[in-house]
């Protein structure tokens, strides 16, 4: 059961001590609280845990402070819907709303290689007017001796540069907790001139003591990966560790499944899940074309696979993109074949524009069509 605290729940309040002493009182339930900072308001949340059939719903929603009682319809206790859709999704971090209604593009470097090539990638963005990139400091590899990554040695430079060239968040994946501690510390370091996503891999999706480690700190958001050999509900299941940790500022990333079905691209596309990621949970849904399809072949048309991968996500609800762009793809030291260039920018972002505009006219139909159905529907039952 799930407690919907009212707004602003003052935590030194008499009402809230009431509160706790009554939820201490209930036995073999155990109850954790969870924080949701929307754009004008701080929410609470109440995680009741045990054996909660016993509990009328009436009761609990009558004991102070408490807005509403939810009963759990799904395993995903923290992330879930739970068959209300109107409980609040999404957080803002650094100035930039991330929720299921917003889109972000994350384009920059899958692995950051040189300091001139990430300079010129967020000079780019700024002139596009982006606040948000990708940089790989921490690379997980399938062979112990391809790269792996600059890791800490590059951070300095990576955030002093975000920094000046005014990129709020940057996507920026770890693969032990080690490295959060040392993202903190070069933050620090800089002044904090930038935020960080710290991004959970698809390689470390079942990572369980790793994403209780990423999730047992409250500073960071996290972009998690779907696993790309298990299910969409085992990757749920794998989020929601982070948020059962305390962190529930989660963005889902689908990025392809691996199957020789997707053959020839690197992946086979899973962006039809993006509409049911969104209808199960309260997570914004984040798309990866760069590593579902792995090239950047050009179609007949003139538009590259990157480009309509993207738009499929984009028409079908995506919040946020993550993509690979690099200012030499040649020279890159990571995924270079599947890296769209710098020139390539303006274009592709005109083309999400495009994705988004007909989304947003699919969405506005879908109102309209479910009104007149309400309408005659209340007709009907009039007459």
């Amino acid at each position: 059961m799930i407690l919907i605290l009212k707004p602003n729940t003052d935590p030194e309040s008499a009402e809230w001590a009431q509160l706790t002493r009554h939820l201490d009182s209930l036995g073999d339930i155990t109850w954790t609280q969870h924080e949701i900072q929307g754009t004008e308001q701080r929410l609470t949340e109440i995680y009741l845990l045990g054996n909660t059939k016993a509990l009328s719903t009436g009761t609990m929603q009558g004991l102070p402070c408490v807005e509403r009682a939810v009963r759990v319809q799904t395993s995903y206790r923290i992330l879930g819907r739970h068959g209300h859709e109107d409980r609040q999704n999404g957080f803002t971090y650094n100035g930039i709303r991330f929720d299921q209604d917003s889109l972000h593009v994350f384009a920059g470097l899958c692995a950051v290689d040189t300091k001139e090539h990430v300079e010129q990638m967020m000079q780019a963005l700024q002139a596009h007017g982006q606040q948000t990139t990708r940089m790989g400091a921490y690379k997980p590899r399938t062979s112990p001796y391809s790269f792996q990554g600059h890791g800490a040695n590059c951070l300095p430079y990576v955030f002093e540069l975000a920094g000046r060239y005014d990129i709020k968040v940057i996507a920026m994946e770890v693969t032990h907790e080690s490295h959060v501690e040392e993202i903190d510390a070069a933050l620090d370091e800089a002044g904090r001139p930038t935020g960080v996503m710290l991004q959970i891999g698809t390689r470390n999706t079942q990572n369980f003591e790793l994403l209780k480690a990423v999730g047992r700190q409250h500073t960071h958001p996290v972009l998690f990966k779907r696993g790309f050999g298990i299910t969409l509900d085992e990757s749920l299941n794998a989020a929601e560790y982070l948020a059962s940790e305390g962190n529930p500022n989660v963005v889902f990333t689908l990025r392809g499944v691996k199957t020789s079905m997707g053959d020839p691209h690197r992946n086979l596309v899973d962006f039809a899940h993006v509409p049911v990621v969104k209808r199960l949970t309260r997570m914004p849904v984040c798309i990866d074309p760069s590593h579902s399809v792995g090239t950047r072949d050009v179609a007949p048309d003139g538009l590259t696979d990157v480009m309509h991968a993207t738009a499929q996500g984009v028409v079908a609800g995506a919040n946020m993109v993550l993509v690979d762009f690099h200012p030499v793809p040649s020279k890159a030291l990571v995924d270079g074949p599947q890296a769209l260039t710098i020139p390539e920018l303006g274009w592709y972002l005109e083309d999400v524009a495009i994705a988004r505009e007909a989304y947003l006219k699919r969405r506005e139909a879908a109102r309209r069509y479910a009104s007149g159905r309400t309408d005659a529907t209340n007709e009907t039952a009039s007459s």
